[in-house]
């Protein structure tokens, strides 16, 4: 019984990771579909002024934080044992400076 719940429970965690995936990597498509579309339409109607940058940004950055939340910091070397790691490496290079 209890076997049961640990596999069922495996298995909705993994199920609700695969779901965060393919929602960031739908972000990600139409952050680079809708781009062009800004490009066309500021050098099409307001060619003097490029404002297309402003939402481009906005939606990189966007696309930025939702890869940090599906992935998580662990990518960046920050992860739950980045501290721990640190700490172990000063204590030994301040044990070889002795």
């Amino acid at each position: 019984m209890k076997k049961d719940h640990t596999i069922e429970y495996k298995y909705a965690k993994a199920k609700k990771k695969v779901e965060k995936i393919k929602g960031f990597y739908v972000h990600l498509i139409v952050t680079v579909l809708i781009i062009p579309v800004l490009i066309f339409i500021n050098l099409k109607f307001v060619p003097s002024y490029h404002w297309f940058y402003y939402p481009i940004i906005g939606m990189l950055i966007g696309v930025f934080f939702h890869w940090l939340g599906v992935f998580g910091i662990e990518k960046i070397g920050l992860g739950k044992d980045w501290e721990e790691r640190k700490i172990k490496e000063f204590l030994e290079s301040n044990n070889n400076g002795r």
